[in-house]
């Protein structure tokens, strides 16, 4: 018998407790390739909301009654997998559950193995999805080079704040976008070179100057919006936008946010785009070892806000799509 959090309803704006159900459940019986996971942490991610809407998205949207999925890290407890033996640690794509059994072929399988002196929920984090997302999107997409701008959206949460730090140790100058003075704060700690409180300033454009007068090379995005429309015109000749995310409409899909400075894309022939992490499978080992390397040594500090307890997950969610964590938000079972 395991426990696990379904859908109750569907979240109409900012999703809150009601939306959430705990409930007992049974796990199903093991087929041949089959793992049964004791699941240790489950990672609380935006792109989740999008998930519990009935709208078509990169994955099929969660049912009323269905446990929510996310991404999980687990102890295997049971084997029919040939792969796979009692006591690894593996990562997937699963439901917010105790226990899950996941098939050969579950979304983003791979067995992990703890680094010495890392806490093992951090490999949800800076050394797991979280940090991997930010490694292509510098890498891949935003194709970083030493000596650049590089500017970062919600630059005190899971991604960004691991994606400003990469951009810092590649070489460049790092200016983040936070909310509050506390969030500042951690930023200037990790070592970016500027940090903007979006929410105590009349005028993002002006202060994006200030922070970077010879304009953006990188915008890394993890909002959209308005913040994306301010920043557009200020990109540099060739700059590179990468689309990680855009958390500021993830509450309210139905109303997006236009964006009226697309022009710009033509006026700096600018490039543009999204990406899912694991479209890059190929680079994903260079990824974990260079994310294990500097983590191990202290070059990239890991940002956890962590939860205790499967009841917490709802709470852990909301606060998260609230924008009240900073870093990681995960949850120790």
């Amino acid at each position: 018998m395991s426990r696990r959090i379904v859908l109750a309803r569907r979240p109409k704006g900012m999703p809150v407790a009601e939306d959430f159900r705990l409930e007992d459940a049974s796990t199903s019986d093991l087929m041949d390739g089959d793992v049964l996971v004791a699941v240790r942490t489950l990672s609380m991610d935006p792109a989740i909301r999008g998930f519990l809407d009935d709208r078509p998205s990169y994955m099929p949207p969660v049912q009323l009654g269905e446990a929510v999925r996310g991404m999980v890290l687990g102890e295997v407890i049971r084997s029919c997998n040939p792969k796979l033996s009692k006591g690894d640690i593996v990562r997937a794509m699963a439901s917010w559950s105790e226990q899950v059994v996941l098939g050969p072929k579950a979304l983003g399988l791979e067995m992990v193995k703890p680094v010495p002196g890392v806490a093992v929920e951090t490999l949800m984090g800076a050394l797991g999805p979280s940090g991997l997302t930010a490694w292509v999107g510098m890498h891949e997409i935003g194709q970083v080079k030493a000596g650049e701008t590089v500017l970062v959206s919600a630059a005190a949460g899971a991604v960004g704040s691991v994606a400003g730090q990469i951009a810092r140790l590649r070489g460049c100058r790092v200016v983040g976008l936070a909310g509050g003075v506390g969030k500042c704060a951690v930023l200037q700690q990790l070592g970016f070179d500027a940090a903007i409180d979006y929410r105590a300033t009349t005028d993002l454009a002006a202060a994006i100057r200030e922070a970077a007068p010879d304009g953006i090379d990188i915008y890394f995005d993890n909002v959209g919006g308005e913040t994306l429309e301010t920043v557009l015109p200020l990109m540099r000749v060739h700059g590179r936008i990468v689309v990680c995310g855009m958390i500021g409409d993830y509450n309210d899909q139905d109303r997006p946010t236009p964006v009226r400075t697309l022009w710009q894309l033509v006026v700096k022939r600018l490039t543009m785009r999204g990406f899912v992490t694991y479209d890059h499978w190929k680079r994903l080992n260079e990824a974990q070892a260079d994310l294990n390397g500097w983590v191990t040594t202290g070059a990239l500090t890991p940002l956890e806000s962590v939860y205790d307890g499967l009841e917490a997950t709802p709470s852990a969610f909301i606060d998260l799509m609230a924008r009240r964590t900073t870093g990681k938000t995960l949850v120790r079972l």
